[in-house]
């Protein structure tokens, strides 16, 4: 049996995303690996699970409710991502960079999931639109 968010791409997008946050969390300050570290790494859980949660047995309603939490949880990672380059806490933004860029699709593939959904029966949120370009 397979479930049906395992069958998503976005779901798949979201593990790769988790794993580009984990790495970064693994290289920070001791002193931050249980304060920002776990809020990254929590934050970045939070998407792919929400993605699972709302994908099976709910209407598109509740599916996008869900899917839009995942999207609070990823703008989440990516404050995050501004507060390790702020702090100066990796000497190599190569992995900032890769995780910005990756969150940029990650993003775009969870509004189309969402403007994919008959969300006519809900409270309807506009799409948030977000301009291009890491900043690191």
């Amino acid at each position: 049996m397979t479930y049906k968010f395992e069958q998503l791409d976005v779901w798949e997008r979201a593990l790769d995303y988790i794993d580009h946050i984990h790495k970064i969390a693994d290289r920070l300050p001791e002193h931050e690996r249980y304060n920002l570290g776990d809020q990254m790494t929590r934050a970045a859980n939070s998407i792919a699970l929400n993605i699972a949660e709302g994908s099976t047995g709910q209407s598109d309603a509740e599916q996008d409710r869900f899917l839009r939490i995942a999207v609070r949880s990823l703008l989440e990672t990516v404050a995050c991502l501004h507060l390790v380059k702020r702090r100066e806490y990796l000497d190599d933004l190569d992995p900032l960079r890769a995780a910005y860029e990756e969150s940029e699709t990650l993003f775009a593939k969870l509004q189309a999931f969402r403007s994919s959904l008959d969300r006519s029966s809900g409270v309807e949120e506009s799409p948030i639109e977000y301009t291009d370009g890491a900043p690191f």
